[in-house]
């Protein structure tokens, strides 16, 4: 008797990228890719209609990105599985994924037959971090270590990262679906937590725990 395929869609905002997981992916028979998505919009007003088994999705793209997209999804239909495929080595960017209600995550640089292994974990109901994330998550909690970020909420945190990449408040309200003010209302918040005066001191933040590029 044969396995059931896993269906698994895929969403990175690079054709390249998708293409060379789509050929890695059809190596093992019990997975196969039957969706595409180049942004967390397409994603969000694709999944219903695709209802794939597995969401494998990149975090960092252009528009909503990947967090809001998860928790888009998820509002929609909460038992989907999402594993995040990440360039994001830090901790902090799989924690958060996590609490939003991602069922795992891999860094891009993860060996083939980790990203195979992970998505069949994902598939079967049960949650998937990358060892050495896992082992240094755990690590933090031993020692106790937080970094002022963690205090942001949710949304605060997106609207953090978008500040950092060098959105306007105008910007983060219009991918976010959020009037101006309430973004406003976050900035101040976010400037409060962390202790910055200006949109500079809170990208340097940015910068310094790994969660943007200098």
């Amino acid at each position: 008797m044969t396995q059931p395929q896993v269906r698994v869609m895929l969403v990175d905002d690079h054709a390249v990228v998708r293409m060379g997981f789509r050929l890695l992916l059809e190596g093992a028979a019990d997975l196969k890719v039957t969706a595409e998505a180049d942004s967390g919009e397409e994603a969000v007003r694709s999944f219903p209609e695709v209802k794939p088994d597995v969401v494998v999705m990149d975090i960092s793209m252009p528009g909503i990105g990947g967090l809001e997209a998860i928790d888009r999804i998820l509002a929609r239909e909460p038992t989907a599985r999402i594993l995040v495929l990440s360039a994001h080595e830090d901790v902090m960017h799989a924690r958060r994924v996590l609490k939003a209600g991602a069922a795992g995550y891999l860094t891009k640089r993860s060996a083939a037959e980790e990203l195979i292994h992970a998505i069949r974990q994902v598939a079967q109901g049960k949650t998937y971090l990358e060892p050495s994330i896992a082992q240094r998550l755990a690590m933090q909690q031993l020692g106790g270590e937080k970094s002022p970020v963690d205090m942001l909420s949710e949304k605060e945190f997106k609207v953090f990262l978008a500040l950092a990449k060098g959105q306007s408040v105008v910007e983060i309200a219009e991918v976010m679906s959020l009037s101006p003010r309430t973004v406003g209302t976050h900035l101040y918040n976010i400037k409060q937590k962390l202790g910055a005066s200006n949109s500079a001191e809170l990208a340097i933040m940015a910068i310094r725990a790994g969660l943007v590029e200098p």
